[in-house]
């Protein structure tokens, strides 16, 4: 088998819009849009050449949610991430914070939910 790289993550979502205006307000951009009314989808572009695809559609119980563990954002700049994603109408998990993950890979780290309680990670390398 040949693998090509890393494609897309897929989320489903109650409200395409909130969530299309939530991404582009942390700097993704809308690649594209499709479906009938009552079951839209899109993707966006993520940066580095990734993709977030986003489905209409999610159920209102809390349990659905979230659809993957989180996605991650490569960032220089978590505090200020962070901050863009507070002010876009994301709450709060994990406040900004350096970390040494296995003792020898130190990272800053923090997370947010999204508008579908999504976990959203910015992850900064050294």
């Amino acid at each position: 088998m040949t693998r090509l790289g890393y494609h897309h993550t897929a989320l489903r979502v109650r409200d395409l819009d909130v969530s299309i205006a939530f991404y582009e307000a942390l700097g993704c951009r809308l690649i594209r849009i499709w479906g009938e009314p009552h079951a839209r989808n899109c993707m966006m572009d993520v940066g580095g050449n990734n993709i977030l695809e986003i489905f209409s559609g999610g159920k209102e119980d809390p349990q659905c949610y979230p659809k993957f563990e989180h996605i991650a954002f490569r960032t220089e700049d978590t505090d200020g991430d962070f901050a863009a994603a507070l002010t876009a109408g994301a709450r709060p998990k994990n406040e900004p914070a350096d970390v040494n993950i296995g003792g020898n890979y130190p990272v800053r780290i923090a997370f947010v939910y999204g508008p579908d309680d999504e976990v959203i990670e910015f992850f900064k390398e050294y």
